[in-house]
């Protein structure tokens, strides 16, 4: 469940009066997510999403995540902007956290996206590229190759309760990334967190692109990679889908497309994008309580992806 901080009727009610955005209706928590509190909420005129930011996001990255989705949003991209209330303020102060009322788009996630839906997701990522040529704000990647080591040694041991020798796993991981991780290739904003969950679609059409709380200053094809990951295999890490691979570096190359040296490196990238998850999965596995009101992601899910992308043969992939 994601609605870790309540909201009474009449904190919405006053909320919703400084928008022009007519009078409440109903609000109802959404469960899907982990990271911060969403309500649904409808009212006399329309539908949005009431979003309560909490302890992961650091609220002075707000202004940042506004500006990237305006910008998006101006680009043409289907992506949720934050509304402006009427004196054009876009994050408020909702029971104690920092919140924004954000436009609702249409669509459901896939949790077993086809080829076509997989075609579309790249050539939405690919569109997102090109819009942010041009965009001027930037982020660090706090969860980029400079913070996995630190984050293994914060899990230490404890990784091997997870799964026996997956600490070794880790560290040998860590040194091949040391040793192969591409340090010249062109930088943007990125999304950095492409799952399916996060991409709304209609059949096979995108209708938006959500939950850009990861977005950061990144290798550009790094993005790609964590997309692939992310889109190309069964939930559980099995089962590579290589027409939905295919599929998505087309509707990519459709819209932005990947230079011979993002090619040479695609390996080693999506190597470190599943590293980059097995990690920070296994961290929340580890301190999440067991009976707490948050589904822990399976870590392991992502060292098959890693075992994956560690076996396949350099080119194989991209052609």
């Amino acid at each position: 469940m994601a609605v870790y901080t309540q909201v009474s009727a009449e904190e919405m009610g006053v909320l919703l009066a400084r928008y022009d955005a007519g009078t409440l209706v109903s609000a109802k928590g959404i469960a899907e997510g982990v990271e911060n509190s969403n309500y649904l909420v409808d009212t006399t005129t329309d539908r949005f999403i009431l979003t309560l930011y909490e302890k992961r996001v650091d609220v002075g990255d707000l202004p940042f995540f506004m500006k990237l989705l305006d910008h998006l949003a101006d680009a043409g991209n289907p992506v949720p902007r934050a509304i402006k209330d009427k004196q054009g303020v876009q994050i408020q102060q909702v029971a104690g956290r920092s919140a924004c009322l954000i436009e609702f788009l249409s669509g459901v996630s896939v949790s077993h996206p086809t080829a076509p839906q997989a075609r579309a997701a790249g050539a939405a990522l690919g569109q997102m590229h090109k819009a942010l040529d041009g965009f001027e704000g930037a982020r660090p990647n706090t969860m980029g190759i400079g913070d996995w080591h630190a984050l293994a040694a914060r899990c230490g041991d404890d990784l091997d309760a997870i799964a026996p020798g997956l600490g070794a796993r880790v560290a040998d991981e860590l040194t091949y990334l040391d040793q192969h991780w591409p340090t010249d290739l062109p930088r943007s904003v990125v999304h950095a967190d492409l799952f399916p969950d996060n991409v709304l679609m209609l059949g096979d059409q995108v209708t938006g692109v959500i939950d850009f709380y990861f977005a950061c200053t990144e290798i550009r094809a790094w993005d790609v990679a964590v997309t692939h990951a992310a889109w190309c295999f069964e939930n559980d890490g099995s089962g590579f889908h290589r027409d939905r691979s295919d599929a998505l570096i087309a509707g990519y190359e459709d819209s932005h497309g990947l230079s011979p040296e993002e090619r040479a490196a695609f390996i080693a990238l999506a190597r470190g994008a599943c590293l980059r998850f097995l990690l920070t999965r296994a961290w929340d596995w580890l301190n999440t309580p067991a009976d707490a009101m948050v589904t822990r992601k399976d870590p392991l899910a992502f060292l098959r992806r890693l075992d994956f992308y560690r076996d396949a043969p350099a080119g194989s992939l991209i052609d």
